[in-house]
C-alpha cells in the first residue's frame, strides 16, 4: 500500500476545506513509531480544529483528532515493537502534530502509553481525552480525601464526555452521584450510567451567584467552569473540593474567597493533556480496572472516518450525548 485515508484540513486565503483525503507516508510527520490506527474519538477540540476560526490550527495543511489508538507498524523507540498495541492522546496530537483521523499516524514514543490488559483497544477510545480527564479528576479528588462515605458527588456537563465517563467512573467506585444537564431527555441515559439523582442545569445556577449558598454536596467533577463553576463552589460542603477540566461555560469565574477561607473549600485544576507519562500509566491502568465501568459500551457510538463532518459539527453545537468513536478501520 503506497497511500491511505485521512480526513484531512486546508487553508487556502479565506476558503477553508475538510475532507476525507489520501496520504502518503511521506505526509505524515517524522516521529518515532509509526501505528496503524484501529479507533479514534471525538471531542470539543476536535470540532474547533474542523472549525475555520477554531483557533486550534495554526498550520495547514493539517490531519485533526487528538486521540487514538492502534498497532504498531514500525519504531524506532527501544520501548515499543512492531505489533505492540498502545493508546496515544493529547500532547500535541491533533493540534499541531497529524492526529488520529488518518489510518495511519506517526507519534513520538514519549507520548505513547502501551494498551494495559483489560482493555480493547474500542474500549480505549471509547475512553479517550474524556476519560483520562474524568479518571484524572477522581484521582486528585480522592488524593485530598473525598470517598464514598462523605457524601454526594455533583458531575456537571453530565452528558458531555467528560460528564459521562465521570459518572459511569464514580458509580463504578461506589459513589452517590449528582447528575446535572441542561438536557430534559437524558435522564434515562444518565441513571443508566450510574447517576442516583439528576438535576436541572438551573439547580445548580438559577442565573444568581450567592458567595455561599446551602451546602449540598462533598465534591464536584466541573467540565463546564464559568458561572456553573461559581455557582458549585458555593454549594460545596466544609472541606470539599471541585475538580475543574472545561470552559464551555466560560472562561469567567465570578466567585469570592469565601468557600475557599470560610469553608475549607479546594479548587483543583486538571489538566489531561501535558498530564505526566507516569501519572498516565497509573490512570489507564485504573481506567482497566477499578474505575472501568461495567456498562462502558454503552457510552459510546461509532462512525467511521467519512461520518466525521457532521459528528464535528455536533459536538461543537451541543447536539452529542456521550462519546463518540470513529473506526479506522472499516
Amino acid at each position: 500500500m503506497t497511500d491511505f485515508k485521512a480526513y484531512r484540513l486546508t487553508k487556502e486565503q479565506d476558503q477553508f476545506f475538510a475532507k476525507v483525503d489520501r496520504l502518503s507516508f511521506d505526509d505524515l510527520p517524522s516521529a518515532d513509531v509509526l501505528i496503524k490506527v484501529h479507533y479514534s474519538s471525538v471531542n470539543f477540540k476536535d470540532g474547533l480544529a474542523n472549525s475555520p476560526d477554531g483557533k486550534i490550527v495554526q498550520t495547514y495543511p493539517f490531519v485533526p483528532g487528538i486521540d487514538l489508538a492502534g498497532e504498531v507498524v514500525e519504531s524506532k523507540d527501544k520501548r515499543f515493537k512492531p505489533g505492540d498495541q498502545v493508546i496515544a492522546t493529547s500532547y500535541e496530537i491533533g493540534v499541531s502534530h497529524f492526529g488520529g483521523y488518518s489510518e495511519y499516524a506517526s507519534i513520538p514514543g514519549d507520548w505513547i502509553v502501551p494498551l494495559p490488559d483489560g482493555l480493547s483497544l474500542r474500549e480505549a477510545m471509547i475512553y479517550g481525552t474524556a476519560g483520562l480527564t474524568a479518571a484524572l479528576s477522581i484521582e486528585r479528588l480522592e488524593q485530598i480525601g473525598i470517598s464514598k462515605d462523605k457524601g454526594e458527588v455533583l458531575v456537571t456537563g453530565a452528558t458531555g464526555g467528560v460528564g459521562s465517563m465521570a459518572i459511569a467512573m464514580l458509580h463504578k467506585r461506589g459513589y452517590h452521584v449528582v447528575a446535572s444537564s441542561g438536557k430534559n431527555d437524558a435522564k434515562d441515559y444518565l441513571v443508566e450510567l450510574g447517576a442516583k439523582q439528576v438535576i436541572s442545569r438551573s439547580d445548580v445556577y438559577d442565573e444568581k451567584i450567592k458567595p455561599l449558598d446551602k451546602q449540598l454536596w462533598q465534591a464536584a467533577v466541573d467540565p463546564v467552569g464559568g458561572n456553573t463553576l461559581a455557582a458549585t463552589l458555593s454549594k460545596i460542603k466544609y472541606q470539599g473540593a471541585v475538580a475543574v477540566s472545561g470552559l464551555t461555560g466560560g472562561t469567567s469565574v465570578p466567585t469570592t474567597v469565601f468557600p475557599f477561607i470560610l469553608r475549607g473549600v479546594s479548587l483543583i485544576g486538571i489538566d489531561s493533556v501535558y498530564c505526566p507519562m507516569e501519572v498516565r500509566k497509573i490512570l489507564w491502568q485504573r481506567m482497566a480496572t477499578d474505575l472501568k465501568p461495567n456498562n462502558l459500551v454503552k457510552v459510546a457510538r461509532e462512525i467511521t472516518i467519512e461520518q466525521l463532518p457532521g459528528a464535528l459539527s455536533a459536538i461543537i453545537n451541543g447536539k452529542v450525548i456521550g462519546r463518540t468513536i470513529v473506526n479506522l478501520t472499516r
